[in-house]
């Protein structure tokens, strides 16, 4: 059974680090690229927001008996073959899935712009991913 308080546990987490990155953007690229600080805590809430998109998949996953995901990117197309996500969701969370994995094995080649552009762009698809595990546990 889908725990809805390991759900919304995590939607908070996500809740939260989207909360801080928009802070974050807020003060402008050029602030943000000099300060080693909020880079550092932009991407260590963007890692956070993604994990939890993550975590809530593979709750899912397991509780519903869905195939196995074979990596974390996988997570998103085992929700989107079974209605969860629509395709074009599943293909931004891949990416995002992609980036999580070059935050956490490749620290010096992370390119600031980069994080900016994800910090200003997509966190849309963060938040409707939300919306969506909501909409589908309520």
């Amino acid at each position: 059974m889908i725990s809805k308080d390991v759900v919304n546990a995590m939607i908070d987490i996500i809740d939260e680090n989207i909360r801080l990155i928009e802070e974050i953007r807020s003060q402008g690229y050029d602030f943000f690229s000099g300060s080693f600080r909020d880079i550092q805590a932009a991407k260590h809430s963007l890692q956070e927001a993604i994990e939890a998109c993550l975590d809530i998949g593979s709750h899912i996953i397991a509780e519903k008996g869905f195939r196995r995901p074979e990596d974390y990117r996988e997570i998103f197309r085992v929700l989107e073959e079974n209605g969860i996500i629509d395709h074009v969701l599943s293909v931004k969370l891949q990416e995002m899935a992609q980036f999580r994995n070059l935050l956490v094995h490749r620290y010096g080649e992370i390119d600031i712009k980069r994080v900016y552009i994800i910090m200003s762009d997509d966190l849309e698809d963060i938040q409707k991913f939300a919306k969506s595990i909501l909409k589908y546990i309520y």
